[in-house]
């Protein structure tokens, strides 16, 4: 697919750059590289900070020098998914897209639309000529989708502007004014192994076909959880009567994203093997009418494994699987203050047990920084009275709505003048920048917007081509009407 060919071709080209060169979190350098080589083609300000982030900079068009700057903000990586199967090295190969009924997809992995279309958005606002704008920085942080390490590393005296304009959200015709905030919980304990029982079999039970998705913006979905549903599936079996081993266990690979795929190998006696397959079609069978509707691609079998040399000893397996079948994952709470959104929820995104040692990351959203505290709390207590150690990263705040903003009633002007009628404001139970930026920034004035993207953080990503238009065309246009400075 040649992106050069769709409207706007400015920011379809360096969109087309950023699915060119991969940027997995952590991996950004070659893109950043790229885009600093550019930058300085075209005489931009342009500096790399301690942390890695990118800070680009131009002067006021003529006319508006006397507008307050303006910051344009997005995140270089993206999440990294793909289906199983698929061959897609990240590190390596370039994002293959494919336009289909008016929407950019890749059917296999993530886009990177979530924030590629952000950062291509400020790019193709810093390379034309002929767009009217105050004193412009776009900023370009890099590790958002991992731990916000590029915007929590940034120094106070990083930025000039006094407007930031979040190109990061994923609905057209909707401002966003507030975020939630977050921290993660990670395990990570050391199970107590025995040899593999002498004549035993070797199973891998699979739970795959899941939808997936973002797990602040599609948490309420009431969707699948490949880890939990694997761990259901293994104590349901022990509660049919199924003896067996646990020697590994692995689902999800992010723990931003809700898990589609989880598999455990375990190990059973061979009288054992036709039941266990019936017990398990019955479980399989209960889980899928639950998920009618929302999952319907859900599958849960098992087949043959090699035999591992060892598995958990009976005790610890049995802790590690009631201790991950107890842990909170989906809503935890709604929002009494914002009618219609969630409050505080929490995502199991990772777990890996092989050769004893169990790992496990389980992502804490809240719109109340208390929210985030107590549920990560209670986490790490039921981790505890198994017997696990569990450890709470350093949280990161929550981005508090402010209805008086200079900034939203701009662009709830020039939304009228453009697209008739009023934009839809918001307050996004996921993580956004924003909430770092106005601990750092206190007096900034900031909104976030940005095209219609569905399934982020999960293969099929794909982005409304006509709403990158309709948001190029509101950015233009906001940028050509900030008002003086007073």
């Amino acid at each position: 697919m040649d992106l050069n060919l769709l409207p706007p071709a400015a920011v379809w080209r360096h969109f087309a750059t950023l699915c060119r060169i991969p940027r997995p979190s952590g991996h950004e350098h070659a893109l950043r590289e790229e885009i600093l080589g550019w930058a300085r083609q075209r005489g931009l300000g342009a500096v790399v900070d301690a942390t890695g982030n990118l800070i680009l900079s131009k002067p006021a068009s003529p006319g508006h020098e006397d507008r307050p700057g303006v910051v344009l903000q997005g995140h270089l990586d993206m999440v990294c998914q793909k289906n199983a199967g698929s061959a897609h090295d990240f590190l390596r190969d370039p994002i293959r897209a494919e336009l289909r009924d008016g929407w950019l997809v890749a059917d296999d992995t993530t886009l990177g639309a979530d924030n590629g279309i952000g950062v291509a958005m400020a790019l193709a606002v810093l390379e034309a000529d002929d767009i009217a704008h105050p004193a412009l920085e776009v900023l370009l942080t890099v590790d958002e989708e991992a731990g916000m390490t590029g915007a929590r590393g940034l120094q106070a005296d990083a930025l000039r502007g006094r407007l930031l304009i979040n190109i990061d959200t994923e609905d057209w015709g909707e401002f966003y004014l507030g975020c939630a905030g977050g921290a993660d919980v990670v395990v990570d304990a050391v199970l107590d192994t025995v040899a593999a029982p002498a004549g035993g079999v070797a199973l891998r039970l699979t739970v795959e076909g899941l939808k997936g998705g973002h797990s602040g913006v599609d948490i309420h979905l009431q969707r699948g959880n490949a880890i939990k549903l694997l761990v259901r599936a293994l104590q349901g079996l022990r509660a049919a009567g199924a003896g067996f081993a646990l020697a590994t266990l692995e689902g999800g690979t992010a723990r931003n994203a809700l898990p589609r795929e989880a598999q455990a190998v375990i190990v059973v006696d061979a009288g054992d093997v036709a039941p266990l397959h019936e017990a398990l079609a019955r479980i399989g069978a209960e889980i899928a009418d639950e998920l009618a509707g929302v999952d319907d691609g859900f599958r849960l079998h098992a087949g043959p494994a090699p035999l591992p040399a060892r598995v958990c000893a009976d005790e610890a397996g049995r802790r590690a699987l009631a201790a991950l079948h107890a842990a909170p994952h989906g809503v935890r709470r709604l929002s009494s203050r914002v009618p219609g959104v969630v409050e505080t929820s929490d995502n199991l995104g990772v777990v890996r047990l092989a050769e004893g040692r169990l790992q496990a990351t389980l992502m804490v959203r809240s719109l109340l920084d208390a929210g985030t505290r107590e549920l990560a709390a209670e986490i790490v207590g039921l981790f505890g009275l198994a017997g696990m150690a569990a450890t709470v990263s350093e949280p990161y705040p929550g981005w508090a709505p402010n209805p008086r903003s200079g900034l939203l009633a701009l662009f709830q002007q020039v939304y009228q003048r453009e697209f008739g009628g009023e934009a839809a404001v918001k307050v996004i139970h996921a993580g956004l920048e924003c909430g770092i930026f106005t601990a750092t920034w206190p007096d900034m004035d900031m909104i976030s917007f940005g095209p219609s993207i569905r399934g982020a953080h999960a293969p099929g990503e794909r982005v409304e081509v006509a709403s990158v238009e309709r948001a190029w065309r509101l950015l233009v246009a906001v940028l050509a009407a900030v008002p003086a400075a007073r």
